[in-house]
């Protein structure tokens, strides 16, 4: 079960320093998580300041 970024992103980057296997990147607009590299262990979701990462 991989993890998406709503549009409630604030853009602040902690999902990204977060992340163990740096699945996630800097979009146009968002951040965004590659579900093939993510490992679902919770950690962008648990420590976004939005509430804006939600299990897919």
């Amino acid at each position: 079960m991989a993890y998406t970024i709503t549009d409630a992103c604030l853009q602040c980057g902690a999902c990204a320093e977060d992340c163990p296997v740096k699945a996630i990147s800097e979009g146009d607009t968002q951040y965004v998580i590659d579900a093939d590299a993510c490992i679902s262990c919770g950690a962008c979701s648990d420590n976004c300041p939005a509430g804006a990462i939600e299990a897919d």
